[in-house]
């Protein structure tokens, strides 16, 4: 009980302390978006779009592509996915999680250029990449991390310590892993998760500094060395993780609050909002 009064102790002065993020602009009219990244070469963003069931095959999945204003400039550039989640950019290729395959898109063409099946798996959800072009991605019901490695694709880590695997961050030798926790059910309360970090050299988990249990997470980036965004989808939130493992609310948000980007050149945090089908754009102090 002392462990715990002083976390949200900690939590409500570190709060108090910090300046809430303002919004800059907000996109609506999307369908269900999940993630969103940016494309350092054009500044352009792209978005992915479930447009239904998260787990249904139902060919309704999309992605959107917009200015970095959040102007529009094709709602569905890429069409015919099943419930895109996780995105990730390497080179001029974009990595698409959708269901149970990774999907490859050729970004100058808009093209899909290659699926990887990935047998066994029920809901992949985060991508990541690492600067050779390695690919990792979650698959939170079956607590299974997949690689994309030389164009095979396998899993790579299975632990039920993984606790639902679903953000997703290279960095260095280490993988930064926000995993989902279980949300309340009936009769039964959720299961909170705090980071952990998987070692790429010996598949180690260990929790990230201290063991902040805090949400049921989903998007994860960097903030600056050794501190963190992260979202709270259950209960809505942006919070800050800070190199002591301390997590620190800036923003409440509503229910469904997803995969983030971050631009450290600009403070700006760009969150999708899948239950309400918007996108917003905040600006950090």
């Amino acid at each position: 009980m002392r462990l715990v009064v002083g976390f949200v102790l900690s939590l409500v002065l570190s709060g108090a302390a910090a300046a809430e993020p303002k919004l800059m602009w907000e996109v609506k009219g999307l369908a269900q978006p999940e993630s969103v990244v940016q494309d350092p070469a054009t500044g352009l963003l792209y978005v992915s779009n479930v447009a239904g069931a998260v787990m249904q095959k139902d060919g309704n999945g999309f992605i959107a592509k917009l200015r970095p204003d959040g102007t529009i400039i094709a709602r569905e550039w890429v069409k015919g996915l099943d419930g895109p989640a996780g995105l990730a950019l390497h080179d001029r290729t974009l990595y698409v999680a959708d269901i149970d395959q990774l999907v490859a898109i050729n970004v100058a063409s808009g093209e899909i250029i290659n699926r990887y099946p990935a047998e066994g798996a029920l809901f992949l959800n985060d991508v990541a990449t690492d600067e050779a072009g390695t690919v990792y991605v979650s698959d939170t019901p079956t607590n299974t991390i997949w690689r994309l490695k030389d164009g095979k694709f396998e899993p790579w880590l299975v632990s039920d310590a993984l606790n639902k695997p679903n953000g997703l961050l290279v960095q260095g030798d280490k993988l930064i892993v926000a995993p989902f926790g279980d949300m309340p059910s009936e009769g039964q309360e959720a299961k909170l998760a705090g980071l952990l970090v998987v070692s790429l050299e010996d598949q180690a988990i260990t929790p990230f500094n201290g063991d902040a249990i805090f949400g049921n997470l989903d998007g994860l980036a960097a903030l600056e060395p050794g501190t963190y965004l992260v979202t709270d989808w259950a209960s809505g939130g942006l919070y800050r993780v800070t190199a002591k493992g301390e997590a620190v609310r800036l923003l409440p948000l509503r229910q469904g609050s997803a995969d983030l980007a971050y631009f450290p050149d600009k403070k700006i945090a760009i969150i999708p909002m899948m239950m309400n089908n918007s996108l917003l754009a905040y600006t950090l102090d």
